[in-house]
């Protein structure tokens, strides 16, 4: 297969949707090999609610400065699905993806249970890793983390970012169950390290370290007057999470200067990220992460105000995230996301109806008549609400080939 064949085989498997649990995955990197081949290879493991993938970018950064061959699994993609896989920052070739999918076709052709698109993905990234010969490998969850395929590889460093409502449907209805599943991630004889986490999710992934008999690391704040490349106080803290990470992997090539360095040169697309001057993009999806870009906001803009173009999917706290962002919002642009699972504009405007809204707002079509009304304002717009929004924008703005995902 050539890439754009084995991309549409590989975004067919969503039709088999979200499986919990390793018992798929583990057969397969047993099938390729990896699990052997990854013996001496380092892995940091990351999970939470929001700030993986910051904390993985900030992680990777300061390991691939400090010389070190790194692997980096994320998901989801913005724009393009070989951003989720990626060496010492470069994104795997369109060669790989086709090879590797196509291996994996011929080998699950015949399963009972055929492997979800998460799974072959991870199965993609690391048997990738293992070929370019990556010393040490930054894994983000999916979703939770006790069942997430992710977790069936032996990590060196457990990390969790955060905890809040988010994916209930799977994780559960409380701060405690989705805590729970969290922590799933620890393991016998790995450290784990946290953020500063809501009491109760404290509570409980305390005594899961404490069970398990391995240390529970509370990170201290960087110091005041280090500069990082992404914008707000909650990337600070990711970034923190991302130091003792990093330097529990790996001590003995890293520098307090260079780690100071690495913090400042770190990127993450879609996160507060500012295109052409005066439109931001950022993936909030749920109320914490609507919550942190309020606040991030004020801080970068004060009182000014933003033209939102939002979209959103299904089974979201979409009321919560509205609530956040309408302080910060004079007034809004609904368009659908480009997903099964997408809201309606009815069913957008009908949530602005719910919280009390009175910001003035139009229903778009496509999110090119959004973007093209955001450019022709004299203020600045903000688009949020989804990652696949976002990503869709970004290749928009960008002028790069947006690829559809679910996932």
């Amino acid at each position: 297969m050539d890439y754009q064949n084995a991309i549409e085989w590989l975004y067919s498997t969503q039709l088999f949707g979200i499986k919990l649990g390793t018992e798929n995955v583990t057969r397969l990197l047993g099938d390729l090999g990896v699990l052997r081949d990854m013996e001496a290879t380092r892995v940091v493991h990351v999970a939470g609610t929001n700030g993986k993938g910051s904390v993985c970018a900030f992680t990777e950064r300061i390991l691939r400065d400090g010389e070190l061959k790194t692997g980096l699994f994320t998901s989801p993609h913005l724009v393009s699905y070989r951003e989720r896989i990626q060496v010492s920052g470069e994104v795997i070739s369109e060669v790989a993806v086709a090879d590797l999918l196509s291996d994996i076709r011929k080998r699950v052709k015949s399963w009972d249970q055929h492997p979800t698109f998460f799974e072959i993905s991870l199965v993609i990234a690391l048997r990738h890793f293992c070929d370019q010969r990556c010393e040490v490998v930054i894994l983000e969850t999916g979703m939770g983390g006790r069942l997430d395929a992710t977790n069936a590889v032996q990590a060196d460093v457990s990390v969790i970012t955060s905890i809040a409502l988010d994916h209930q449907e799977w994780l559960g209805d409380t701060i405690r169950e989705i805590a729970a599943e969290k922590a799933g991630i620890i393991k016998r004889d790995v450290p784990v390290i946290v953020a500063d986490l809501d009491p109760e999710a404290r509570d409980v992934v305390g005594r899961r370290a404490l069970t398990l008999g391995v240390p529970c690391i509370e990170v201290h704040p960087l110091p005041l007057d280090w500069e990082i490349g992404l914008k707000g106080s909650h990337q600070r803290d990711n970034a923190a999470l991302a130091v003792e990470a990093a330097c529990r992997v790996e001590g003995e090539r890293l520098s307090q200067d260079g780690i100071r360095q690495s913090l400042k040169d770190t990127r993450w697309p879609g996160r507060f990220e500012i295109v052409e001057e005066k439109i931001i993009l950022d993936g909030a999806h749920n109320s914490a992460a609507a919550l942190a870009l309020q606040e991030t906001w004020v801080s970068v803009f004060r009182d000014e105000k933003a033209h939102l173009v939002f979209g959103a999917a299904e089974l979201k706290d979409i009321e919560g995230v509205l609530v956040a962002l309408l302080p910060i919002v004079q007034s809004i642009s609904l368009v659908p996301i480009q997903s099964e699972r997408r809201l309606t504009k009815e069913q957008m405007r009908e949530a602005l109806d719910r919280v009390g809204s009175e910001v003035p707002v139009t229903e778009v079509e496509t999110l090119d008549e959004a973007l093209s009304d955001a450019r022709s304002r004299d203020g600045l717009s903000l688009v949020a609400g989804s990652l696949f929004l976002v990503g869709e924008a970004r290749g928009i703005l960008l002028g790069d080939e947006f690829e559809v995902s679910l996932q």
